[in-house]
């Protein structure tokens, strides 16, 4: 079945409804590789799929025109999600000419495909007539590679932002308002924060080099593509790239023995007690990517675990590493946890969360084995003391 987003452009893409896991994050509802077809004089494709899903991409594109037909194809990012199928279609379409991002673009598929294909690279002043309609084309490095570029059709206002916009989410169905918008932003905001998340600033000049564009589409390279209402998941960029928080505060901690959990309880008691959300996990039962994607839009981390071999349990030391890499902004937080015969893991909390440039609430709290009623009355207080700084800050 065709799929148009508008009279002579098409999905072509593929869905990919079994993958689990995507850059070491967990996918809760598969994703999509999404490419697109424009049909005119000429006739262009804007990027393609992961290397198995050739052959479905394939049949799409036949469904509309001969892929031999096909003069242009957009490599708007490198990396294989997206164009790892090109060697196989440049050997259908040996004449077509490839456009990547000048420099970091060019570097990227030579680096990758090592090819000899025909390739004119594109920046800010590149134009493509296919004839009726043209093409242009914006890098937005960093977002989240330095070769990303969106590619825009001037006469429809549809946006192909490659990376930006999009979500992991696979469905029977194409468009935003054919799905549940609520569940559909939750995975954006999973997706942003797990993979987009240290580069803020950037994605905001991103969009202030693409304001002046009248945008009836977006068409992202996962996900649904948003066409009912494209300002909505612009809106959540600004407000996420801000780092915009909520009065709100998350208890995150391994245990061991039970004695951080009874420490994780206690101090969300103290934020409970002031009126303030919280929110908390226990990274044994909770999924990592889940817990990042409710940081994005928290005030506070309080973060706790047992000492293992002098340092954090294995499922913190996987989640505080992930967190450092995304680089949360605006934060404040503290860090506590219990140990038997050596310390260690309060430490390694603090050093990390200072390392994310997280406003530290002193006095950490560790306790030596089974926390007593006066250790959980600290615990309570330093829960108490973070809410009213999220009240203060907020």
């Amino acid at each position: 079945m065709k799929i148009e987003l508008t009279k002579g452009v098409y999905w072509v893409g593929a869905v990919d409804w079994n993958i689990q896991e995507f850059h070491s994050y967990t996918l809760h509802h598969g994703t999509t590789y999404n490419a697109y077809l424009i049909i005119d004089d000429k006739i262009a494709l804007i990027d393609t799929v992961k290397p198995p899903f050739y052959e479905e991409m394939l049949q799409r594109i036949t469904e509309v025109v001969s892929p031999t037909k096909i003069n242009y194809v957009i490599a708007n990012h490198a990396e294989m999600d997206h164009s790892g199928a090109l060697p196989l279609l440049m050997k259908d379409v040996p004449e077509a000419t490839v456009i990547p991002s000048r420099r970091h673009g060019e570097l990227g598929l030579t680096k990758t495909f090592h090819h000899d294909w025909k390739v004119m690279p594109a920046d800010e002043t590149s134009e493509v007539s296919l004839g009726k309609r043209k093409l242009k084309f914006f890098p937005i490095p960093m977002l989240h590679w330095p070769d990303s570029m969106a590619t825009y059709l001037v006469e429809d206002a549809i946006l192909f932002p490659n990376d930006a916009f999009g979500q992991h989410f696979a469905s029977a169905t194409r468009f935003d308002d054919e799905v549940d918008l609520n569940l559909m932003m939750a995975e954006a905001t999973r997706y942003y924060a797990t993979i987009l998340m240290p580069f803020g600033k950037l994605i905001l000049q991103a969009i202030d080099k693409l304001k002046g564009l009248k945008i009836n589409t977006i068409a992202p390279s996962h996900g649904i593509i948003w066409h009912s209402n494209p300002q909505r998941i612009i809106d959540a960029y600004i407000t996420w790239a801000k780092g915009e928080t909520k009065k709100k505060a998350l208890v995150i901690y391994e245990t061991m023995w039970g004695s951080t959990e009874k420490m994780a309880k206690a101090i969300v008691k103290g934020i409970v007690s002031e009126g303030v959300e919280v929110e908390p996990y226990n990274l044994t039962v909770s999924d990592r990517s889940d817990v990042i994607a409710q940081v994005l839009t928290a005030k506070a981390l309080i973060v706790g675990s047992a000492t293992h071999n002098n340092d954090i349990l294995p499922n913190m030391a996987a989640f505080l590493t992930n967190l450092k890499g995304l680089k949360p902004s605006g934060k404040i937080g503290a860090a506590f946890g219990s140990y038997g015969w050596g310390g260690g893991a309060v430490k390694t909390i603090e050093n990390m969360l200072k390392e994310m440039g997280v406003d530290l609430v002193e006095p950490s709290i560790s306790v030596q084995f089974v926390p007593n009623s006066e250790t959980l009355e600290q615990c309570f207080e330093l829960g108490k003391a973070i809410a009213k700084r999220v009240k203060s800050q907020s």
